[in-house]
Parts: C-alpha cells; structure tokens; sequence
C-alpha cells in the first residue's frame, strides 16, 4: 500500500484529498505548512508528496529538493501555464489544478506511483547487472576477468594510456569500448583502428591526414583518423603491426598534442586519449627493432591484460547461453536452447579462437538447429578436449588425424574418409550436423569419392 503526505494549508481541501485517498486504498499522512512537514514527517518514507504551490511561510515547491528521490505533485489553484511551468521545472513530476476532479487526480497519483516504481526496478535491475556483470558488453565471474572489470573501473575515469593484450578474439575492443564509456570523454568520438588492415603505404596518410598533392592520388585535403578523435578517444587495435616511420608520428601526438598532415607544413593541435590493442609481445618487438621503445613506453602505462577462453572454463556455459540469445534475435529465430551433450562439448573445446570463435560456433548451430534444442553434433566442432588433455573426435564416429589446427574443409575430408567405409551417409552426415543433401553437396566440391561397395 503507497504512503502519500499532502501538504496543504487549506483544512477543508486537505480533509477531502484525505478521504479520497484513504478510500482508494493509500494511507495518507497530512502537513499544514512546509515547516511542519519539515519537522513531523521523514519525506523518504513516503512513496508520493502532494504539496500546495501557496503555502503560508515557504512555498510548496520548497519540498522538492528535501523529497529526494519521492516524486511532487504540486497543486495549484492558478492554473496557468506559468505556475505549472515553473513547478515542473523545478523538479515537481505533474501538478494538479484546484478545484480538482476527482478521476484526474487518482489517475495522476496512479500513474506518477507507477512511473517511479518502473524506475526503481530499472534502477534496481541496472545495479544487479553492474554488480554481476560491471562491465557493459563483457560477462565473465571468473577471478581473471574480475580483475579486468577492476583495472577498467580504476583506469577509466582517467586520460592515462592503456595497453590491452590478449589472443585475438579474447574481446580487447569491447574493452577499449568499456574504458571510453566509462570516461570522461564518452561524449566524444572513439575511433577504432586496426593497423593490421591499412597497407603500410596508406597508414600514414589514413592516420594523421594529408594535404592536397601530398602524393599521387591526393586530390583534396583530408583529415586523419588521428584528428578525427580530437576530444574523444584513438583506439589502435593491433599497435605491434604499426610501421617504425608511423611510430614516430604517433609517438609525437603523445608527447606533444600535435599532429603534421602529410605534405603539411604546419602543425595542428589535438586532444586525444590512446588506448591500444595487440596479441604480439610489444617487449620482444623492442627487442628485435620493430617497435620504438620510447613508443612503448608511452603506451604501456597501464596493461589490462584479457585471458583466452581456455582459461575461463566456468564462463563459457554462461557466454554461450547469452551469445545463444542474442544470436536467435539477430537472426529472428525463436528462442533455443543448448542440450546437455551440447553444453558439455563447449565446455570441453579449448577454442584457439577464443570468444569470436564460440559466438561463430554457436551462430552455426542456430543455422543448422531444425528443433527447439542445439545439439552437439549441430555444434561442429573440429576437435575436443578430453579429460587428460588429449583431443578427442567428434561424436559419432573415428578421428581423422592427429593434426591440431585443421581448416573445416580438411577436417570434413578426413573426418569423411576415416569413417566413410564403416558409416552409412545417414551417419556421417549426423556425425557432421549437416543433412545428407549438404553431406553430398560437399562431397561434390571437395571432390571426396565415395567408398567402394
């Protein structure tokens, strides 16, 4: 039952808002003045304030700021636009013109208690995934990870450089994305780079500018990536593939704030926060001279270092249910569900490719998933962990070779002809999660032949 306090200097008008409450099921506490509130009632046990505008002493939006978070309904018996105005913008959540109807006022009262109880449970909702998952985009319960969401939090609020190191598909730019969200650039851009796919002729020029006729092809003037992040954040995924002559550009828009356009003779100044990304051991690159030291000393300021899902056994059944929905959503499927047989072989794979392999893994199964339950065999999955460490086949038949890292196409051939002469298509093709018809269709392109009867 809702705890309301009217405020309201007026016996006859406070007796009468009273009565119609109670009977609607509140319980009502009363105030004559705002000082008597004030001094008889504690505002945060109350889940609504109705406060006159014209009070003797203070006015009843003097209540607001005390309220906290309870919401004010104002009445008023000036029911102008001015009054109503004013009260709203001093915080009140809807005002009430005297003399007030009875049905509107129940439905004013009604919907500002349901709208504030929505933003509690938001609120509430919001608090319980920040303590679970504290990070937006990243879930992990494992120590590791805790200590990711930790070092994100401390470096965050922060302008200082990040290095994030980690097996590719571990989710370093979602990491990047968490750190500019949680800064104090987050209304600015971030701009996400990978060095490892802009050709070393081009780099240059795609991040720091370059003038017109700078070289052939410089039709026009253009801003850099670099001057693109002004205010904002530089995200260079992949820093370790970065030429040594763009190293020392970069190197000077850490030190100095400036950038010089290709072909440029003057300088510009930028305002950019870097965080950086690689799988490469940047320390082993200093030493070999393909990485400036000074550089690398620049960036390494602060390491959030991201483990492979190999070492986060226990997040990879929780990953995988929630990739699994976002996945059905994205692909307008309806909601699935892994088996037992399936959440184990997940569990059991050492995914070299870590995060996005899983997520590719499971988009997949949800392709090939017929029913409402994805089943191991629906997972595909090359090869499996076994309890000693081992590798271990597929279910449903004889391991095709003792390669490690077989493309899918190689291990569909072995995996074919290892087993072709002691299964009938019906099984190979439930061994391999596919139908017959893509079992043959494959055998077509790969040019497998089938078993002499």
């Amino acid at each position: 039952m809702a705890q309301l306090l009217i405020i309201e200097d007026e016996a006859v008008i406070r007796s009468a808002l009273r009565r119609l409450l109670t009977r609607n099921g509140y319980r009502v506490a009363e105030a004559e003045s705002l000082e008597e509130a004030k001094e008889g009632h504690r505002f945060a046990d109350y889940d609504l304030i109705i406060a006159d505008l014209r009070l003797p002493g203070e006015p009843g939006t003097g209540v607001i700021p005390l309220a906290g978070e309870v919401p004010v309904i104002i009445m008023t018996s000036y029911a102008s636009v001015r009054s109503a105005v004013e009260a709203m913008r001093e915080g009140a959540v809807d005002y009430i013109a005297k003399p007030f109807d009875h049905d509107e006022l129940l439905l004013t009262v009604d919907k500002v208690l349901k709208d504030h109880r929505l933003q509690r449970q938001n609120a509430a909702l919001k608090a319980d995934i920040q303590r679970d998952y504290p990070v937006s985009g990243i879930i992990g319960e494992c120590q590791a990870m805790q200590d990711v969401f930790q070092r994100i939090h401390k470096v965050a609020p922060t302008d200082t450089s990040v290095l994030i190191l980690g097996e590719s598909g571990t989710g370093k730019e979602l990491v990047a994305r968490a750190v500019h969200e949680q800064s104090a650039r987050k209304d600015g851009p971030l701009i996400a780079v990978n060095c490892a796919a802009i050709p070393d002729s081009l780099i240059e020029a795609e991040l720091f500018g370059h003038e017109k006729g700078a070289f052939t092809g410089a039709v026009g003037a253009r801003q850099g990536l670099v001057e693109s992040a002004d205010g904002g954040t530089l995200f260079l995924d992949e820093i370790g593939e970065l030429p040594m002559q763009a190293q020392g550009r970069l190197l000077r828009v850490l030190q100095e704030g400036v950038i010089r356009r290709v072909g440029a003779s003057r300088e510009r100044q930028v305002d950019v926060r870097l965080l950086a990304a690689t799988h490469r051991d940047l320390q082993a690159l200093v030493n070999e001279g393909q990485f400036r030291e000074d550089l690398f000393f620049r960036i390494d300021v602060m390491e959030i270092r991201l483990p492979p899902l190999r070492e986060r056994e226990g997040d990879i059944p929780v990953l995988a249910q929630v990739l699994l929905e976002k996945i059905c959503k994205r692909l307008n499927r309806p909601a699935l569900q892994l088996s037992g047989e399936a959440l184990a072989a997940i569990s059991d794979y050492h995914w070299p490719g870590n995060v996005r392999e899983l997520e590719n893994t499971i988009e997949r199964a949800v392709i090939l998933c017929e029913g409402e339950t994805i089943t191991a065999e629906q997972l595909t999955l090359p090869r499996r962990r076994s309890p000693e460490g081992g590798e271990t086949p597929p279910s449903g038949g004889g391991a095709p070779s003792g390669k490690p890292d077989l493309s899918l196409e190689d291990y569909f051939r072995e995996y074919v002809l290892a087993n072709q002469d002691q299964m009938t298509e019906t099984a190979l093709a439930k061994g391999l999660g596919i139908s017959r018809k893509a079992l043959w269709e494959k055998r077509q392109r790969l040019g497998i032949p089938r078993p002499r009867k």
